[in-house]
């Protein structure tokens, strides 16, 4: 059986999806995309390439998530269903690059810094 493998990644999230052709069976960590994301919002985000190409329901999505939260997880998802359309088709590379689905959101947490009780908050300052 033919499938397109590809790597997504947002904050802490690394999400290895797998795109094969088929009847729209979507899944993440072995459970439905529904059930694991759990908001309407990180689902819509998640079927955002696909709706856009027009592949809804003649492709299924395998998704293996780890690492960061939901919001990172789904972000993650999309970047790595987006590179794997492009291995199905690479005709679908100029519309998923338009709407800015193959761009990996380089925004991370910042460190915390030694001597501070966080990244940016400093200890209160005293004169004397």
């Amino acid at each position: 059986m033919q499938y397109f493998d590809a790597l997504g990644r947002r904050k802490d999230a690394v999400a290895r999806v797998r795109v094969t052709p088929g009847t729209g069976k979507r899944t993440a960590n072995k459970r439905t995309m529904k059930n694991y994301f759990g908001r309407e919002s990180l689902e819509m985000l998640v079927e955002q390439p696909l709706k856009l190409v027009g592949l809804s329901d003649k492709v299924d999505v395998t998704a293996n998530v780890a690492g960061g939260g939901l919001s990172g997880q789904a972000g993650a998802v999309r970047l790595g269903i987006s590179r794997a359309l492009i291995k199905y088709d690479e005709e679908l590379r100029p519309s998923l690059k338009k709407e800015g689905f193959l761009r990996r959101d380089p925004r991370m947490v910042e460190r915390k810094k030694p001597g501070q009780p966080k990244a940016r908050k400093r200890f209160q300052f005293s004169k004397r």
